[in-house]
């Protein structure tokens, strides 16, 4: 996982997996994250192949903390794959998933 600055918003770069044996080093750097920076939160899950139910965990946690700093986190570059994860979740409705601009066209 790699932090970097961004004006107006942190960016942060999870690897390949966020499940049941990844979760505790990710969600304190998420934390971490929130509580540090100022503006947007964007997590972005381009490398991300596998996600499972604690990792979705993760993830809402990290959002409503995010809530309580008067920040947002956006998810950036999400797979296809996670993305029906989060549709059969009904997560797509509270996430914030970053649309790029070439599907907004």
């Amino acid at each position: 996982m790699r932090v970097q600055e961004n004006p107006g918003a942190q960016v942060v770069k999870v690897g390949n997996r966020l499940d049941a044996g990844t979760s505790a080093g990710i969600r304190p750097r998420l934390h971490e994250a929130v509580d540090s920076g100022e503006g947007d939160l964007i997590v972005d899950l381009s490398e991300l192949e596998m996600i499972d139910a604690t990792g979705l965990g993760v993830l809402v946690g990290t959002h409503r903390r995010a809530l309580g700093a008067e920040r947002h986190l956006i998810l950036r570059g999400v797979p296809p794959r996670i993305m029906r994860v989060f549709a059969v979740t009904r997560l797509n409705r509270v996430l914030r998933v970053e649309v790029p601009e070439a599907a907004v066209a």
